[in-house]
């Protein structure tokens, strides 16, 4: 029976984007921090696109870890940082092909059977992708989408992981209109301060949330290390003998 294997956006972009690098750049995996980061905000081969903070991406990992998904691997062999691989493979018992199918349909979301075969070709030897797409669509990991306004053929949607959402876009700014031309007592023109004290009002508080995500970001990036640095000192002892 297929594991039940459900996770947000960032998990899904994250895990994504450790299958895609497995099977194109393996002489790099598994990745450091730095290059996930950079793997899961990349311009290409990626819808949408999307910022993640280096602290979003060790919550992550964080989680994918818990739900057994993902691996810490500690630094050897010359190696000075944690590095991370995925376990999607052995969890869901998947090969090459449907990891290719399964990392396209997480990092680009809705594709057809035609575009998710030109894409998986630089990845693994895929064969028959409808035939694996009924495969995974059998243990409940993809899903067929009707076709939608605009669309010919129908698309494929991995079910597993929430959609990444587009970065929200800037609201516009408000245009301010001239004071109204006096049609009564003097002191009942002005109106613009309470505009201005709410403007300011909200510049603050939005400054507030910013430092705020950023002292949660600091902390999970510590208690990532932190549990790095435990399991390197539960190897040490073993290795010493209690």
């Amino acid at each position: 029976m297929t594991p039940v294997v459900r996770f947000g956006p960032v998990e899904g972009r994250v895990v994504g984007s450790l299958v895609e690098k497995q099977l194109t750049t393996p002489q790099q995996y598994p990745l450091t921090l730095n290059a996930l980061v950079a793997a899961a905000n990349q311009t290409s081969n990626r819808d949408p696109v999307v910022h993640y903070e280096e602290g979003d991406v060790t919550a992550a990992l964080e989680r994918l870890k818990g739900d057994g998904l993902v691996r810490f691997v500690l630094p050897s062999h010359g190696r000075s940082v944690i590095r991370y691989r995925h376990v999607l493979d052995e969890v869901l018992a998947l090969d090459p092909p449907q990891l290719a199918l399964l990392s396209l349909l997480l990092l680009r979301g809705p594709q057809t059977a035609a575009e998710l075969r030109a894409r998986a070709e630089r990845m693994a030897d895929v064969g028959t992708v409808e035939h694996d797409l009924g495969l995974l669509a059998e243990r409940d990991l993809v899903a067929r989408r009707g076709r939608q306004p605009g669309e010919k053929e129908e698309r494929w949607v991995a079910v597993l992981a929430a959609p990444a959402a587009a970065p929200a876009a800037a609201p516009e700014t408000a245009a301010v209109s001239p004071p109204l031309a006096a049609s009564g007592p003097a002191d009942a023109c002005p109106r613009a301060e309470p505009a201005i004290a709410d403007g300011a009002t909200a510049r603050v508080d939005a400054t507030g949330q910013a430092e705020l995500a950023a002292l949660r970001s600091e902390v999970v990036a510590l208690r990532a290390e932190v549990g790095a640095l435990r399991v390197a000192l539960g190897e040490l002892r073993d290795s010493l003998g209690g």
